[in-house]
């Protein structure tokens, strides 16, 4: 083998050395992605990860009130007749989570993975629904809430 060809594979393992050490502290960096949400009608779904938290900290009063008005809510057309389903990964259900309507509980908190409210709840006024559309959050943590998760049904009748 002649001195060039030994150039030639010495730069190039040099070169897939850096490419992989770059890929690695790139990966690196990354932030992990919080656990997900889901809210599903008929065979229609949205899922997210957290508005806000997600990440085991308790979050502080003031950073709730900031997050049930974020602007880039996820949303899902329900029909009042149809049932809604919340999902949430087993991180979230271990903390124990409480479905929000308005800002304001609607369940008690679960440790499931999976519960179903009919939708015509999301529209009654009795429950604290104005106009045809409700923001609907999932809230992690029982004591201290540590995520919460926003979703905006909207009436489909």
């Amino acid at each position: 083998m002649n001195t060039l060809q030994s150039v030639v594979r010495r730069r190039r393992a040099v070169a897939v050395a850096g490419v992989v050490s770059a890929g690695l502290l790139v990966l690196s960096a990354c932030d992990k992605p919080t656990p997900m949400a889901t809210v599903t009608v008929g065979s229609d779904s949205v899922n997210s990860e957290a508005t806000c938290g997600g990440e085991g900290d308790a979050l502080k009063p003031s950073d709730l009130a900031g997050c049930l008005k974020d602007k880039g809510i996820k949303s899902i057309s329900v029909d009042p007749d149809e049932t809604v389903r919340f999902g949430v990964d087993p991180e979230i259900a271990d903390e124990g989570w409480t479905i929000l309507m308005n800002g304001q509980p609607l369940t008690d908190s679960s440790t499931k993975t999976y519960r179903t409210i009919p939708g015509s709840v999301f529209f009654n006024a009795q429950y604290g629904a104005q106009g045809n559309s409700t923001l609907v959050s999932i809230k992690e943590g029982d004591k201290d809430p540590s995520g919460l998760w926003n979703f905006k049904l909207k009436k489909d009748a």
